[in-house]
């Protein structure tokens, strides 16, 4: 059975990104279609190391560590690079949470001042 490929245009359509960014990910090798002429086509590899991509962005991670966490299986395999997984999403875990503990605090605070300003507003009213 032939390995699925796709073309340019499918990829970005599959992955909802622009030309632009699967451009930018090729520049930055952390894709390397194969290429034909001046057609590129994205095999099986690809597609998991996009797919890969995606989530690391989705989930707030630089693709400077995206590259690094897809460059640990290439080097140590898939243990290794699941072990440093785990210790980047503990780590993913403690920024987020500190974040939220931080918008809490922001959206807590703009609702008092959102009260106060409601009271001000009603003594010019009387």
């Amino acid at each position: 059975m032939a390995e699925q490929r796709l073309s340019f245009k499918e990829m970005c359509a599959k992955f909802e990104v622009t030309p632009r960014t699967l451009r930018y990910y090729e520049y930055i090798e952390l894709l390397q279609p194969e290429r034909e002429g001046r057609s590129r086509f994205y095999g099986a590899r690809e597609l998991a190391r996009m797919t890969l991509i995606m989530r690391a962005r989705k989930f707030g991670f630089q693709l400077e560590e995206a590259r690094q966490w897809l460059e640990i299986y290439e080097q140590a395999g898939t243990q290794t690079q699941l072990k440093v997984f785990v210790d980047m999403a503990d780590s993913k875990l403690l920024e987020l949470q500190d974040q939220e503990q931080q918008l809490k605090q922001t959206i807590e605070d703009l609702k008092g001042l959102r009260q106060q300003t409601l009271q001000e507003m009603n003594k010019f009213s009387k």
